[in-house]
């Protein structure tokens, strides 16, 4: 007997629903639009917060870390290197804050590979948003972090006697530019994130990376110091031009040459492995 038939030799009925039986079922209206790239990007961005709501120990590195970075280099440093370490600290805490800042920003590259090896992004990548929303939006989520960090460092120098004579004005532009670059900065990390294999590799090489940028540079000491070989390696270093112009809108003067210098870095980290983060991400 033919599967299309009946015991009674009949062909069973086929069931056709009528227009309001499926008004009641399929969704009225017209479909919504498709986000924008602004708002794919800040919803995003709002699930990277969530992700710091759920998991508050990750603020460790913006709050306990640069405490202790503060309070550990200027009485370590302060009393050798300067009259004291109040007077050191007017020197110190606009270099310590980039330092702290930039080296924070190779969690970008962490976080993007933690959610690439648990399968997150490829969940997000079926989504019909704009493609790098995903990765727009984690580094949206990161500069609280980067504000965040700035701001404890700030209060603690403020505690321990640091007086910015560029007032508040002065400090929100030195925050500004350290925002700028470390924005820009992640990047270089997402590609990082994209390409190694696990979050170990991404921190390695981050910190592989980092240390001589940040240690190598006008953070602790002037480079007036350092033999004439190192002082062509700090002068080209942008991490030294970063603290340059941070120092200067700080002190409520302004240096247009390291400012200069450290817009075109962040503009080129961005161009370069912004470009090359998203050609990888589209090839996965």
């Amino acid at each position: 007997m033919s599967d299309t038939t009946t015991a009674t030799g009949r062909a069973p009925s086929v069931y056709v629903p009528s227009t309001e039986a499926l008004s009641t079922v399929l969704a009225p209206g017209a479909r919504p639009p498709r986000p924008s790239a602004l708002s794919a990007s800040l919803t995003f961005g709002w699930r990277a917060m969530l992700k710091i709501k759920h998991v508050p120990e990750q603020l460790f590195d913006v709050t306990a870390f640069p405490i202790i970075m503060v309070l550990m280099f200027t009485y370590l440093f302060g009393g050798a290197l300067a009259d004291s370490p109040r007077d050191y600290l007017q020197f110190f805490l606009p270099g310590i804050m980039v330092s702290s800042v930039v080296m924070i920003t190779m969690y970008t590259g962490v976080g993007l590979n933690a959610d690439i090896e648990k399968g997150v992004f490829d969940r997000i990548r079926t989504l019909p948003v704009w493609r790098p929303a995903a990765l727009v939006g984690m580094i949206f989520g990161d500069v609280l972090r980067y504000v965040l960090a700035a701001t404890v460092m700030l209060a603690v120098g403020l505690a321990l006697g640091f007086r910015p004579a560029g007032g508040p004005l002065g400090v929100v532009a030195g925050i500004g530019l350290l925002v700028v670059f470390s924005f820009a900065f992640s990047w270089v990390w997402t590609f990082f994130g994209l390409v190694l294999r696990s979050e170990k590799s991404v921190m390695g090489v981050s910190m592989m990376v980092l240390f001589p940028l940040t240690f190598l540079s006008n953070v602790f000491v002037d480079p007036v110091t350092m033999p004439g070989w190192l002082q062509a390696f700090v002068k080209a270093n942008p991490v030294t031009q970063l603290v340059s112009a941070v120092r200067a809108a700080m002190a409520g003067t302004s240096d247009p040459t390291s400012t200069m210098w450290m817009l075109l870095w962040s503009v080129g980290f961005l161009v370069v492995f912004g470009t090359l983060t998203m050609r990888r991400y589209n090839r996965r």
